[in-house]
């Protein structure tokens, strides 16, 4: 197990309870490992309209479209997705929908995979530049206060934040053949 991963679902579970306490009623999201546990949660509940997306960019609109139909949205993704979204977060901010993305971090802890380090290395930076806040978890016990904080910040002053998670939350990948 990586650093600080203990209990992958009690972490995601914090997650999830959240956007359900919230009142989120539309979660987009792109699969991925580290969001599986949310991304089963709202997928096996009635009141949460689950999006699956095949990009990012999708996730963004779908998002800023559930908020015009009166509805509060998150969107789960893979920061090596960001890079993807930079022209669609001008509609975020030109707009000024409220946003919320749950980013799970590759490149930056472990990498096994060097094609995900440049992005890993960029996503802040990529989101501050079209006026996203940038929140960061690197530790279990962090996600509720950093995640609830940016919910906050997201539906009670209309921002734009997007909460990284670290890969040292999660179990590191293998992929690859062993030598």
């Amino acid at each position: 197990m990586g650093a600080g991963v203990q209990g992958d679902t009690i972490w995601q579970e914090e997650i999830y309870r959240i956007l359900k306490s919230g009142n989120v009623r539309q979660v987009a999201y792109v699969p991925d490992a580290g969001h599986s546990h949310v991304i089963h949660r709202v997928n096996n509940d009635d009141l949460i309209h689950a999006i699956p997306v095949t990009t990012e960019e999708e996730g963004v609109a779908s998002v800023c479209g559930g908020w015009l139909g009166g509805q509060r949205g998150a969107l789960l993704m893979q920061s090596s997705g960001v890079g993807n979204c930079v022209n669609m977060f001008s509609l975020v901010g030109n707009c000024r929908f409220p946003f919320l993305s749950l980013v799970t971090m590759r490149g930056e802890w472990a990498e096994f995979n060097p094609w995900q380090n440049p992005m890993g290395h960029a996503t802040a930076q990529a989101f501050e530049m079209m006026g996203i806040s940038v929140l960061t978890v690197d530790r279990p016990e962090q996600v509720p206060d950093v995640v609830q904080a940016a919910f906050d910040s997201v539906f009670k002053a209309g921002e734009a934040v997007a909460v990284l998670l670290s890969q040292r939350l999660m179990a590191p990948k293998e992929w690859g053949v062993s030598r």
